[in-house]
Parts: C-alpha cells; sequence; structure tokens
C-alpha cells in the first residue's frame, strides 16, 4: 500500500510535467491546427537556457524560468513569421518543414555546445517525509507551476480580448477578418505563446533530466498522444489526460518495467481513440 501511495505522488509530479509539455502543443496543434514537429527543440531551447543562467552564470532559478519562456517565444514568433505563415492550410508541407527545423535546430545546438549531456542542479533541495513516503520539494513545486499556468492560460483564452480574438479567429477567420481583427498578429502571438511555454516546460525538465540535443524527441510524442487522448482544442482535456497517462504508467511501473508499463498505457490509448477520435474531452462543434 506504502508503494501504491508513494508511485501515486511521484505520478503528480510527472503528470505536471506531461501537462507542461503539451500545454503548448494543445495552443499550437489545436486552436491553430498546425502539427509542429519541432515542438521538442523549442523545449530544448528552454533546457539550454535554464543550463546556461543556473549552472554557467550561476542565476536564479526563476530568472532562467523567465529567460526560457521568453527566448522560445521570441524564437517561435520569427519561426511564425518567416516559415509557418506561408504553410497554413498545407498539413503535409508544414510537418516536413517544421521536421526540417527540428534537426536543424538538433544539430546547430550540437555544433555550438557539443553532443555530451549537460546537468542542471535541482533548484530546490530537501523533502518531505509523510509517514514513510518522501517527497521531494521540487515535485511540489512542479505541481504547483502546473496548477498556475493552467489557471493562467484560461484566463489568457477565456478572460482576455486577445482570447477572444484567438478562439473568433480559430471558429472563423473570413468572418473574423471582416470584422477588423488582425488575423496575422494572432496568429504570431498565439504560435509565440504555444512556443514560450514550450521552452518554459524545457526549463522545467532540466533539473530532473539531462539537457542535450535531442532531448526534444521523447517528449513530442508523449505529448501528441495526450493531447489527442485529451481532445486536440481542450487546456482542462489536456489537463486530464496527461494525469491519467502519467498515474497510469507510473503506478504501474513500480510492479513492471516503465517500459512494460509505457507500452501497454499506449495500447490503451490507442483502443480510446479508435471508438472516440475526437477525444475524451472535445468540446461541442456547433
Amino acid at each position: 500500500m506504502e508503494l501504491f501511495i508513494s508511485q501515486g505522488i511521484n505520478g503528480l509530479s510527472v503528470s505536471a510535467m506531461l501537462f507542461i509539455t503539451a500545454l503548448g502543443l494543445v495552443i499550437i496543434f489545436g486552436l491553430m491546427d498546425v502539427v509542429n514537429m519541432a515542438h521538442g527543440e523549442f523545449i530544448m531551447i528552454g533546457a539550454y537556457v535554464t543550463y546556461f543562467v543556473t549552472t554557467v552564470f550561476h542565476g536564479p532559478f526563476f530568472l532562467a524560468m523567465l529567460l526560457a519562456f521568453l527566448t522560445a517565444a521570441l524564437f517561435g514568433a520569427i519561426v511564425e513569421v518567416t516559415l509557418i505563415k506561408r504553410l497554413y492550410g498545407k498539413v503535409a508541407e508544414t510537418m516536413l518543414a517544421t521536421f526540417a527545423l527540428s534537426t536543424i535546430l538538433q544539430q546547430t545546438v550540437r555544433m555550438l555546445f557539443g553532443p555530451e549531456d549537460k546537468f542542471v542542479g535541482p533548484p530546490l533541495a530537501g523533502h518531505f517525509s509523510l509517514q514513510g513516503i518522501v517527497i521531494p520539494h521540487y515535485n511540489v513545486f512542479l505541481i504547483i507551476v502546473a496548477l498556475a499556468i493552467l489557471a493562467t492560460t484560461l484566463v489568457l483564452f477565456f478572460k482576455t480580448s486577445f482570447g477572444m480574438q484567438l478562439r473568433a479567429v480559430t471558429q472563423n477567420r473570413s468572418m473574423s477578418q471582416c470584422l477588423g481583427v488582425n488575423t496575422a498578429r494572432i496568429d504570431t502571438l498565439t504560435f509565440a505563446c504555444g512556443s514560450g511555454l514550450a521552452g518554459l516546460a524545457g526549463a522545467l525538465i532540466a533539473p530532473v533530466k539531462s539537457v542535450m540535443p535531442l532531448m526534444g524527441s521523447y517528449y513530442l510524442v508523449d505529448g501528441l498522444l495526450t493531447v489527442v487522448l485529451g481532445g486536440v482544442t481542450s487546456i482542462i482535456g489536456t489537463a486530464a489526460s496527461s494525469t491519467v497517462i502519467s498515474e497510469s504508467v507510473t503506478l504501474m511501473a513500480g510492479y513492471m518495467s516503465e517500459i512494460t508499463a509505457k507500452v501497454l498505457v499506449f495500447l490503451i490509448i490507442i483502443v480510446l481513440i479508435r471508438f472516440k477520435p475526437e477525444g475524451l474531452f472535445a468540446s461541442e462543434k456547433r
């Protein structure tokens, strides 16, 4: 029973990381209908920014989080203006272009910083002890940050003028243009927001995983599965599906190998998507 509770608590921190990783995909893939195969590399950018700020220049971790978000967001805006903007409505071309961008970024980082792994020290040392169950402080911090990001994103998209314009553009781009909405500006800001969240995810992942040029590819598949299972346009659905996936894998990994647990969970996801392809929390279409 103690193992089950311990694994469940650890699963919450893994869920938090997966949610933050997938949230940028929900915005870019679900709302903009752009399959960004370079999403993992925006995570990598955030992780490398964190490494240099905290390990090389010995700056505070909160500054690293902010700079990781801003750097990835700025780079995302540049990519949207120079590349993605020319490919809206062309799914195959967008996938090929972003896949090429992914490869270019990986090799560029490899040439600039080397192929070896980089390590970021934990920003919060220590742990809680609850009846023999050890809970690291950083795991609690991840959960709190994930909840804060979820709340902030919901407020941004549903309680602000930008969010209203974004949802209008998503539902009917032509009508939004007729009503005077600057759709090009909304597209750039939205892509930058999704990219910035990926960079922030990289900053939060860096202290628990090694930082390397290929790290982003490990999170792309998990992120896409999370988004598809939750519903490609549902932020709440992504939060729920990330919890379901991570908790299932973590709990099962306590009694079998992690690889076997992942395979079983992914098989279940495939079956669910087969019978409910729009996702578990898909929004109703009017």
